[in-house]
């Protein structure tokens, strides 16, 4: 059952170190298992690239998040999720690993607002655009974004069969 929210109550904000195991509760609600990243990995990706990492709280709960390193690569290579090393503070581009809400949150535009932010991020920052990765039933979404499908990606990730998106500024 969607839990309606009241759009002015909600807030944008870059991650914090404290918020790993929130985000990992939602990240585990988002994603099977093979997809989803672990407690250990976002503190990882908290510590390299907290200032691409945003959340989204509705009364001090963190319900959504979008996160991703920045790189000079146009696609997402599978190392880019479990490597944080690999984020090039001044990359041409801004990855997304995961754009989550939390599902009883899900049909109210938070992940677009997120996406809003994360792409509003990036043009401040100079970058030449955004890549991701998604699921066959995701494109017609990102493309509504301006993002445009590349066909299939290399990316293995969890099992699955993803495509290339890249919006380009």
């Amino acid at each position: 059952m969607t839990k309606k929210i009241n759009q002015s109550q909600i807030n944008i904000r870059p991650v914090r170190p404290e918020d790993v195991e929130a985000v990992a509760r939602v990240e585990a609600r988002c994603f099977p298992a093979a997809e989803a990243a672990t407690a250990e990995e976002f503190a990882g990706r908290i510590d390299a690239f907290g200032d691409c990492f945003f959340v989204l709280e509705h009364e001090g709960e963190i319900i959504g998040f979008i996160n991703g390193c920045a790189t000079d690569e146009r696609t997402i290579r599978d190392e880019m999720f479990h490597d944080p090393a690999l984020h090039k503070k001044d990359g041409a581009y801004q990855s997304i690993f995961g754009l989550d809400v939390a599902p009883e949150y899900g049909r109210q535009g938070l992940g677009a607002r997120l996406m809003e932010h994360m792409i509003g991020d990036a043009r401040n920052r100079g970058r030449r655009g955004l890549i991701l990765t998604c699921k066959e039933k995701l494109i017609h979404y990102y493309e509504s974004f301006g993002y445009v499908n590349q066909g299939i990606s290399q990316s293995t990730h969890g099992g699955a069969v993803w495509y290339d998106m890249v919006l380009e500024f």
